[in-house]
């Protein structure tokens, strides 16, 4: 079981990041949701083998580790948040452009070429 865990978290993860540099912005947010499902999956696999509710009474060996789970219910409110934000952005820039295209930043390229010849004078 923990090998088919491992292998779906790679596949994830592998979706994920090819989604996510893409320049649609509709697959960007589809592969940070790909990415942060991949990192709770990981979380929880990590995690041990499933056990008791960690209650009063019983024998600790036997319960299971109550981190993983809150730290992945805490992944999911983070990966949420930031989803309805990169919607919020899509739909902005689909309203103004008709487009959901990512755009080259052109004062990010000025700024190159000019440490280029910055360089290129020294």
């Amino acid at each position: 079981m923990i090998v088919v865990l491992a292998v779906t978290v790679g596949v994830l993860f592998s979706l994920g990041t090819y989604l996510v540099l893409q320049r649609n912005l509709t697959r960007i947010i589809i592969g940070l949701a790909l990415l942060s499902h991949g990192g709770n999956l990981l979380l929880l696999a990590v995690g041990g083998k499933a056990g008791d509710p960690p209650v009063v009474g019983g024998d600790p060996a036997d319960f299971s580790d109550p981190l993983p789970q809150a730290m992945v219910l805490t992944a999911i409110v983070i990966s949420f948040g930031v989803t309805v934000f990169l919607l919020a952005l899509a739909y902005r820039s689909w309203t103004l452009n008709r487009s959901d295209d990512v755009e080259d930043d052109v004062e990010d390229r000025r700024i190159a070429r000019l440490g280029i010849q910055e360089q290129e004078e020294q």
